[in-house]
């Protein structure tokens, strides 16, 4: 059978034939092999990142960040298909994973800043 996906969507193809994972964009779909559409549209999440810096001073950073694959990077786009595409973007696990890396590395950040740098110098700490 032939499959053609949708502009935010990719095969991911797998089976008889195929050592790893081809990702494709229309494909055909041969006895033997197995396809999931693999959604690469990018998705928001919102966290309140509660953080302490280096004059030991606690705040809340809301933080919102876009989360998705890069379209233009085949290495990229095999990991996204291997890794996210099993679950649910906004699942519990995938939230919980995204909340913890950014939550980490937020506090990281912090911790090496003074209140005035967070603040005053907001793109920098982006």
């Amino acid at each position: 059978m032939y499959f053609i996906v949708g502009p935010s969507e990719v095969l991911a193809v797998t089976g008889c034939g195929i050592p790893d994972i081809k990702l494709a964009k229309k494909k055909w779909i041969w006895p033997g092999q197995k396809f999931t559409r693999v959604d690469i549209s990018p998705v928001n999440y919102t966290f309140e990142v509660q953080a302490m810096n280096a004059e030991k001073l606690p705040f809340i950073l809301l933080a919102v960040f876009m989360i998705g694959s890069r379209v233009d990077c085949e290495e990229s786009m095999l990991k996204y298909a291997k890794l996210i595409s099993l679950h649910d973007k906004l699942s519990n696990h995938v939230t919980k994973l995204v909340q913890g890396v950014i939550e980490g590395e937020t506090r990281v950040l912090a911790a090496s800043m003074t209140m005035e740098q967070i603040f005053k110098g907001t793109k920098e700490f982006k």
